[in-house]
C-alpha cells in the first residue's frame, strides 16, 4: 500500500514499463563527449602561467596552463610552435587561444593551442631578452673575440637595402670624408621573413669574395617588429662567424639589437659607421691639412723676413757679398780640380807600372820555344803513327787473303764448278735420295753457272753407281 502511494507520488505505477538502459563502450562515449566540448568550446582564450613545460623531439610541446585554483594540459603542434615570436618558458605568464577537446587514449580534457602570447610584454620582448641571455652564455658577446676594425680599408661592404635613405647617407659621409674608399652595396631586404635569409647569405658571399676588407650591417630605425630581422639567431650567428669585422649600424641611437651586440663594433646609426670607418683616414686628412697650414705661415713668416733683411741690405754690399761668394766657390772649384788631376796622374803611374810588371813577365814565359818543341814531338808522333798504321793494314790483309782462300775451298760453289749438282724438291728441300721423290714431281736442280726445272717419270733405285732418269 505504501509502495503503491510513492510511486503514484513519483509520477508512475508499477504496471508501467521502465525505460531500456543504454551501455556505452568507453571509446564511443569518450568519442561523443569530444565532440560535445569541441562543438561547445572550438575557439577560446585561456589564461594562465605555464607549467610542466616539455618540448617533444617531433617538435610538439606539452605544457599545463594553472591558475590558483586549476590546470589544464595544452599541446602546441609543431607547426604552430614554430610560429611563434617567443620560446615558452616554465614560469611565463601567457593568453592562449585554441580549442577544447578529449585526448582519448588517457580521456583527459585538454587544450589543443592555435596561437599563444604572453601576458605583459610582448611576444618580440621576450624572444629578444631570451636570445641574447642565450648568446650571452655562449659567450658570442664577449669583449675577447671583438676584433679592432682595419685602420685604412681599401673597400667596404655594406649590407642593407639599396632603397632606403641609409645607403645614401653612408655615401655622402664617405665620400666627404674618404673619397679613396670602395664600398660595395649588397642589397638585401631589411624587414619581412625573407630579411633574415638573405642577410645571413650576404654575409657569407662577402667573406667568400675577397672584395671586402669589412662588413657594415645597416639599417634605419624602426619598431620592434621593423627591426626583427636583426634581433634573429641566424643574423646574430652569421655575423659571429664572419672572418671579416662586421660594423652593425641598425636603427636609431636608443635602438639596441641582437647584432649590436655580437658585431665586432656597434654604430649609433649608418652615418655614424660611415665616420667610424673613415675616422682613421679622416684625422691622417686633417693632420695633413693642419701641417700644411703650419708649413704656409713658416714660408710666409721666411719669406717676410728675407723681405726684409733684403730691404735693409744696400746695392754695393750686396754686389760685394755676392762677388766675395762667387770668388771663393771658383777658388773650391780650382784647388778641387788640381787636386783631381793629381788623383788621375797618381792613377795612371800605378796602372802604367802595373803593365811593365806584366809585360816583363810574359816575355819571361815567351810561349814561342814550347810551341815549337811540341810540333817536333808532334811530327815524330805522326811519323810513328804511320808506320803502325801501314804495318796494321798489311797485316791484316794477309789475314784477309788467308780466309778468303779458306772460305773459296769450302763454298759449295766450288763444287758445283766441279761438275756436281744440287737438287730440291718444289718445298725447296734438298733431294738426297729418290725416296723423297715421286713419280711427275718437279726438281730443281742447280749446276754452278744456273738452275733448270725437271719433271720425275720414273725412279730406280740403284747401287751407288746407279743413276735416275730424268727429263729436262
Amino acid at each position: 500500500m505504501r509502495q503503491d502511494t510513492a510511486a503514484r507520488q513519483l509520477g508512475f505505477t508499477f504496471d508501467e514499463q521502465q525505460p531500456q538502459r543504454r551501455v556505452w563502450p568507453v571509446s564511443e562515449l569518450v568519442e561523443h563527449v569530444r565532440e560535445q566540448v569541441e562543438r561547445a568550446y572550438g575557439d577560446v582564450w585561456v589564461e594562465g602561467e605555464i607549467s610542466n613545460l616539455r618540448p617533444a623531439p617531433s617538435g610538439h610541446v606539452y605544457f599545463t596552463l594553472k591558475d590558483a585554483e586549476a590546470q589544464l594540459p595544452v599541446v602546441l603542434f609543431r607547426r604552430q610552435a614554430m610560429l611563434l615570436r617567443f620560446r615558452p618558458e616554465d614560469g611565463l605568464h601567457v593568453l592562449v587561444r585554441g580549442r577544447v577537446s578529449v585526448y582519448a587514449q588517457r580521456g583527459q580534457l585538454q587544450l589543443v593551442a592555435e596561437t599563444m602570447e604572453p601576458v605583459g610584454a610582448g611576444s618580440l620582448q621576450i624572444a629578444f631578452e631570451q636570445l641574447k641571455e642565450r648568446l650571452r652564455a655562449e659567450g658570442l658577446f664577449d669583449a675577447s673575440r671583438k676584433r679592432p676594425l682595419p685602420a685604412f680599408p681599401r673597400t667596404v661592404g655594406i649590407v642593407t637595402s639599396p632603397t632606403g635613405a641609409v645607403i645614401r647617407d653612408f655615401l655622402n659621409i664617405v665620400s666627404r670624408r674618404h673619397s679613396g674608399l670602395n664600398v660595395l652595396l649588397y642589397p638585401v631586404s631589411v624587414q619581412g621573413e625573407s630579411a633574415p635569409g638573405e642577410i645571413e647569405t650576404a654575409l657569407a658571399d662577402l667573406n667568400a669574395s675577397g672584395l671586402v676588407d669589412l662588413i657594415v650591417v645597416a639599417r634605419g630605425g624602426g619598431s620592434l617588429e621593423d627591426l626583427a630581422a636583426f634581433n634573429s639567431e641566424r643574423v646574430a650567428r652569421a655575423i659571429a662567424t664572419s672572418e671579416l669585422p662586421v660594423v652593425s649600424a641598425v636603427g636609431h641611437e636608443t635602438d639596441f639589437t641582437i647584432a649590436d651586440f655580437v658585431a665586432d663594433l656597434r654604430a649609433p646609426t649608418p652615418s655614424a659607421a660611415a665616420e667610424l670607418i673613415t675616422e682613421a683616414q679622416h684625422r691622417i686628412a686633417e693632420r695633413v691639412e693642419e701641417q700644411a697650414n703650419r708649413l704656409e705661415r713658416a714660408v710666409r713668416y721666411l719669406l717676410l723676413r728675407a723681405r726684409q733683411e733684403y730691404e735693409s741690405l744696400s746695392v754695393e754690399s750686396t754686389e760685394w757679398r755676392m762677388t766675395t761668394m762667387l770668388q771663393r766657390l771658383g777658388q773650391r772649384l780650382d784647388d778641387l780640380g788640381f787636386r783631381m788631376e793629381a788623383a788621375l796622374r797618381g792613377q795612371l803611374l800605378d796602372w802604367m807600372r802595373d803593365v811593365d810588371a806584366l809585360a816583363t813577365e810574359v816575355l819571361r814565359h815567351d810561349p814561342r820555344e814550347r810551341i815549337g818543341m811540341v810540333r817536333e814531338r808532334l811530327g815524330a808522333s805522326n811519323a810513328q803513327l804511320d808506320h803502325a798504321v801501314e804495318r796494321m793494314v798489311a797485316g791484316a790483309a794477309a789475314r784477309l787473303g788467308a780466309l778468303d782462300a779458306r772460305l773459296h775451298s769450302l763454298s759449295p760453289l766450288a763444287v758445283l764448278e766441279r761438275g756436281y749438282a744440287l737438287v730440291q724438291d718444289a718445298r725447296g728441300t734438298v733431294v738426297r735420295s729418290i725416296r723423297q721423290l715421286a713419280p711427275d714431281d718437279v726438281v730443281t736442280t742447280r749446276v754452278s753457272d744456273g738452275v733448270f726445272s725437271s719433271r720425275v717419270e720414273e725412279m730406280k733405285a740403284q747401287k751407288p753407281q746407279g743413276k735416275k732418269r730424268v727429263r729436262e
